[in-house]
């Protein structure tokens, strides 16, 4: 019988999915978050398929598809989450600085950590390879940090979303210009073209896309929905441009509907149509990037080599680049944010994203004395970092939480406490009030309502 049969594939993939809605729950209860426990799971399935003897497979492709899939979800989802409001602008544009000045800085001392360490490293290709490993990643993060207070959770979903799609630009900036025999300058300049036109076009397509969707009466569009976001992004990438930015302004565009069709343009919009485009795009966003995510680390798993972990070079290299990030994260959210920095500092994971650039390094830029065993450990490091930091804040939480409990028993307490005394003290005076007194001429009279009384 074949082991690798459609049926036995179907169970397979049927049961993977199933364990990770398993591992959201152990997550959304540990804070250690479900990434990790797939990329195990993943690690696995490797040794069960060498058992098996079928470990000749290989699932770069399918890993690659996945991968750039799970990107546009991942993307596509944050932006139909951002609310863009006259009271969210400063916290944007602090997120946006944030994620900016983050990914350069981390990225700048990455690359020469790489360039130090890793042997026939120009600093041109450290650039390349410090990049990935620079960008924050939303698809572990937005999961991870629905408990924390609104406004840190903000912070994390509009830092995570920007350093996803500055760092995803900036890689291919910086892939776009490996021809040494070209100006920076002219590279910077069309760069800044190409952005400009991929927003034109952005804004073209959002627009046509939701005015043509509201029109459609069949109950079956939204993945027809899905599959010209996708058929937008492929052609944006054959024609050089930032695809990415297409993804996102859509999102933008179709969340914040009565922002964008404001004045005249409100005419042209059937609101409840649209409202409902948006949530059942919301839902299928949020379906599609739990399994694209699911299968991604799955396979990233079984292809990873683990032996790789336990190299002295992996291991020094890649705790050098873990500890420069925190500390320019530190650095940085001192100076934007102030003191209450946790446990935003210790939320800097290492995923999806890192993991698609890397294998989208072009072949001129590779270096075959780069171990990707670094790669692994700072995913699982920063992951390891981030799950302790929330499992300490949530302890924290409840710890205060049980302390406003007993402050507010112990306030009642005190209020029956007093309010019992009050109920003695009224009895006593209305008992002192109603006895009769003796005046000097033997009568008595009652002081509450000076009536007198013949003895």
């Amino acid at each position: 019988m074949e082991i690798l049969s459609s049926y036995n594939l179907i169970i397979a993939a049927s049961v993977i999915i199933i364990i990770s809605f398993l591992f959201n729950g152990i997550s959304k209860k540990t804070n250690i978050p479900s990434v990790l426990m797939l990329i195990v799971l993943g690690v696995i399935l490797k040794y069960v398929l060498e058992f098996i003897g079928e470990d000749s497979i290989n699932f770069f492709p399918s890993l690659e598809l996945l991968g750039i899939v799970g990107l546009i979800m991942i993307v596509l989802e944050a932006a139909l989450e951002l609310k863009l409001k006259r009271e969210k602008l400063i916290p944007i544009l602090k997120s946006m600085a944030i994620a900016l000045v983050g990914l350069l800085a981390s990225a700048y001392v990455a690359a020469l950590i790489l360039n130090q360490f890793i042997d026939g490293m120009t600093m041109q290709s450290a650039w390349l390879y410090a990049t990935p490993l620079s960008i924050l990643s939303s698809a572990i993060i937005i999961p991870s940090v629905s408990g924390l207070p609104e406004n840190k959770k903000e912070f994390h979903i509009y830092e995570s979303t920007f350093s996803d799609i500055m760092g995803i630009m900036m890689f291919y900036f910086l892939t776009g210009n490996l021809n040494p025999t070209e100006d920076a300058g002219n590279g910077a300049a069309s760069f800044a073209g190409n952005i400009g036109l991929t927003i034109v076009i952005s804004i073209i397509a959002s627009y046509a896309i939701i005015l043509v969707f509201q029109q459609i009466k069949s109950q079956a569009k939204q993945f027809l929905l899905i599959a010209v976001l996708l058929l937008l992004y492929a052609l944006g990438k054959k024609l050089h441009l930032s695809s990415l930015i297409i993804i996102l302004i859509f999102g933008l565009i179709i969340a914040n509907m009565n922002l964008f069709f404001g004045g005249f343009l409100s005419k042209y919009l059937n609101k409840e149509r649209a409202e409902q485009i948006y949530h059942e795009l919301h839902i299928i966003t949020l379906e599609t990037a739990f399994v694209v995510r699911t299968f991604f680390f799955v396979i990233f798993g079984i292809t990873i080599v683990i032996s790789s972990l336990f190299s002295t070079n992996v291991a020094i290299t890649s705790i050098l680049i873990i500890v420069s990030i925190y500390i320019i994260r530190f650095i940085i959210l001192r100076v934007f944010v102030g003191g209450d920095i946790f446990p935003q500092l210790f939320i800097a994971p290492r995923g999806l994203i890192t993991v698609l650039l890397f294998y989208a390094i072009p072949q001129e830029a590779q270096i075959e004395t780069f171990d990707s065993g670094i790669l692994l450990f700072v995913i699982i490091g920063t992951s390891l970092i981030m799950t302790a930091a929330m499992i300490k804040d949530k302890r924290k939480m409840n710890t205060i939480l049980d302390e406003i409990d007993e402050d507010i028993d112990e306030i009642d307490k005190l209020h029956d406490e007093n309010a019992s005394d009050d109920s003695y003290e009224a009895t006593t005076n209305n008992t002192d009030t109603e006895l009769p007194k003796k005046d000097n001429t033997g009568n008595t009279h009652n002081t509450e309502d000076n009536e007198y009384i013949n003895d």
